[in-house]
């Protein structure tokens, strides 16, 4: 099962290696394995949020997630990301944008860097109504019980998790304006538009989240409606309508699905600006990390690792609360990417050691 689930993330990791090899010799094969590293660390609750989604899905949508998922991760966020960006901040032309970043990289990395505070407030936001959403549920299962609790009485406020971050949004966007004019900063300009990327995090997250729940409701109703009236069902037109319903349902969650990995893969490509600018090396190392990313969320999937520990849903949604506050924060301020990869670590370790001891508290119990 293991090997089976995670060939193809064996292969594409020698294929990128040897390409890192031909491109620029074993000083590229040790960057693009670093990068790759750095990747599975900074996305391993990306993965466990990835497969809470994804089992909800048929095994062609999963292959869709493996196969077309993974283009659009590898050459849509690592590849062309940083790109678009760079050609948008600096009113570039894509092509010479590309031919900026292969001929002088340290000018790309300052320009990707410029763009920066828009990118954390846009990733930032998205991830952060994820975190809110999740907290002001109310949760027939809860891990941290003196916390979620009251936070989901809280959510019986309509539209709270909106109100909440779009205050932390115009506070970011403060004080990232008052800091950058008293220190005279290049980004002195940037507060409106950090706003506005923040606000364009938001809109998609409710967007494309609002239309998948909208979908998947109709399809949970629509199933409820079959299994009552299995036989009528089976007579008229409601298999071909149902299935035409898991489509839009299982298309609008894939969808979800790029949207928070491109939110995931945001400090991943600032990141690896630390370890090199060549964005071929990029592109190969944090591929390879996407990869494993995509087959462990499948893994986890098909393991029903979710379902026998029960927790660990509760500790990637805190990892990702902790990351959409570490991308606001570096809005402003540099915070190390080891500190962000630990603590996702730390936060879902300790979920993943909580199921435990329930599940060997609930087998002695009975």
């Amino acid at each position: 099962m293991l090997l089976k689930t995670f060939r193809w993330a064996f292969a594409v990791t020698a294929l990128g290696l040897i390409l890192g090899v031909l491109y620029d010799g074993w000083t590229a094969f040790g960057l693009v394995a670093i990068l790759a590293v750095l990747e599975i660390s900074l996305s391993f609750d990306n993965a466990v949020i990835n497969a809470g989604i994804l089992k909800k899905m048929s095994a062609f949508w999963q292959k869709i997630f493996l196969t077309v998922g993974i283009l659009i991760a590898v050459f849509g966020m690592r590849l062309v990301f940083p790109v678009v960006i760079v050609a948008v901040s600096a009113r570039l032309s894509p092509w010479s944008a590309v031919h900026l970043a292969l001929t002088d990289k340290q000018r790309y990395q300052e320009l990707v860097t410029d763009a920066h505070p828009s990118i954390a407030a846009f990733g930032g936001m998205f991830l952060l109504m994820i975190f809110l959403d999740f907290v002001f549920e109310d949760r027939e299962i809860k891990w941290l019980g003196r916390l979620e609790r009251p936070l989901a009485k809280l959510g019986r406020v309509d539209m709270l998790s909106v109100c909440v971050a779009l205050i932390v949004l115009l506070v970011s966007a403060i004080t990232f304006g008052a800091h950058a004019h008293q220190h005279g900063g290049i980004h002195a300009d940037k507060a409106e538009t950090v706003l506005l990327a923040g606000i364009g995090g938001l809109i998609t997250y409710m967007v494309v989240g609002g239309l998948s729940g909208f979908f998947e409701e109709r399809l949970e109703r629509e199933e409820e409606r079959e299994h009552a009236a299995e036989e009528e069902a089976a007579r008229g037109g409601g298999p071909r309508s149902a299935v035409a319903l898991t489509g839009k349902a299982a298309f609008f969650m894939f969808l979800y699905l790029e949207v928070l990995d491109a939110s995931f893969s945001f400090d991943g490509v600032i990141g690896a600006f630390a370890i090199t600018n060549d964005i071929v090396l990029m592109a190969l190392g944090l591929g390879i990390g996407a990869m494993y990313v995509r087959s462990l969320t499948v893994y986890l999937v098909r393991q029903g690792t979710l379902d026998d520990y029960v927790y660990l849903e509760h500790g990637a949604h805190y990892a990702i609360g902790a990351l959409s506050v570490i991308l606001l924060v570096t809005i402003q301020y540099e915070i190390n990417e080891i500190v962000t990869g630990l603590i996702g670590v730390v936060l879902i370790g300790s979920s993943f050691w909580s199921s435990v001891r329930r599940n060997r508290a609930l087998a002695a119990a009975s």
